[in-house]
C-alpha cells in the first residue's frame, strides 16, 4: 500500500484518545499521559522484524531523547500483548509497547497509518502535546526506516 493512499493525522489536529494494554498487561491511556507530559507515539509494523528492531533499539539506546519528566514514548503495533512481552524481554525494552490487536488496528486506523492490506501500521510517528494536539509527525512506509533526528528539536520547541 503506497503512502499516498493513507491519510495520516495532520499536525494541528486533536490526537484521538485511546486505551491500550502494554507488554505487561497494564492499560495505558493517551489522555492520562498528556495530562502531565508530551507524548511521542511510534507506530511500527511487526515485533521481531529487522527494521522495527533497529528503530526500537535506537529508542532503547537513546532513551533520554524519548523519556523525561516532560516526555513519554509509546510504541504501538497490532501484535498481541504476549508477542510484545517476549520481544521486550528479549531486547530489553523497558518503555511501553502497546498492543492494538483488538479491535485489530483500531488506533492505527484512527491515526491514519493502518495498512489495510497487511493489517499492520506503517511507520507513523506523532508528537502529541499536553494539550492533546499533534505538534509534529513523520510517516514512513513499511520498508523505510524512520529518522528520529528532528524529534529533539521539535520537543524542545514545545511550551
Amino acid at each position: 500500500m503506497p503512502l499516498s493512499t493513507l491519510n495520516p493525522l495532520a499536525v494541528g489536529l486533536r490526537a484521538p484518545d485511546f486505551a491500550l494494554r502494554d507488554q505487561n498487561g497494564v492499560e495505558v491511556t493517551l489522555s492520562g499521559l498528556t495530562a502531565d507530559k508530551n507524548v511521542v507515539i511510534v507506530f511500527y509494523p511487526f515485533a521481531f522484524s529487522g527494521i522495527c528492531t533497529g528503530e526500537l533499539d535506537e529508542i532503547r539506546d537513546h532513551l533520554e531523547r524519548f523519556v523525561s519528566d516532560d516526555l513519554q514514548v509509546l510504541c504501538i503495533s497490532s501484535d498481541p500483548v504476549f508477542s510484545q512481552r517476549a520481544w521486550a524481554d528479549q531486547q530489553g525494552y523497558f518503555f511501553p509497547l502497546l498492543s492494538d490487536f483488538w479491535p485489530h488496528g483500531e488506533v492505527a486506523q484512527a491515526y491514519g497509518v493502518l495498512n489495510e492490506r497487511t493489517g499492520a501500521p506503517v511507520r507513523g510517528t506523532f508528537l502529541v502535546g499536553r494539550d492533546g494536539f499533534v505538534k509534529w509527525s513523520l510517516v514512513n512506509g513499511p520498508g523505510d526506516r524512520r529518522d528520529f533526528s528532528d524529534l529533539p528539536a521539535e520537543v524542545a520547541a514545545l511550551p
